[in-house]
């Protein structure tokens, strides 16, 4: 099979502080969300703005260090691989989860 690439970087501002629980096997898994606004001008004219929500997820020591030194509002600099899990749930309804999973973490401004 040919190798492909997955490889994602961005940069927002956390919403909400990451929540760290540890896995069955005691490994640390840190999740939270990082807000990417964008702006831009209509064929009419006017200004448009929308934010771009991102779902991350950080094992590991990078879970630790992610819980330890980010907080809500502060901006950061994520890269990672995307991926999609899905589960079903009592109903049996499936639903889809896509994710950052993160490989490197940069704190690009103070705790807020």
């Amino acid at each position: 099979m040919p190798k492909g690439l997955n490889k994602v970087m961005i940069i927002g501002c956390l919403d909400g502080e990451p929540e760290l629980r540890f896995a069955p096997g005691g490994q640390a898994v840190a999740s939270f969300s990082v807000a990417i606004p964008y702006a831009w001008s209509s064929p009419n004219g006017g200004d448009q703005e929308e934010t771009d929500w991102f779902n991350v997820v950080a094992w590991g020591s990078l879970a630790e260090t992610c819980a330890q030194q980010l907080c809500n509002g502060q901006q950061v600099y994520i890269e990672g691989r995307l991926q999609t899990r899905s589960w079903e749930d009592h109903a049996g309804r499936r639903h889809f989860r896509t994710e950052v999973v993160a490989q490197t973490m940069i704190a690009l401004s103070d705790n807020v």
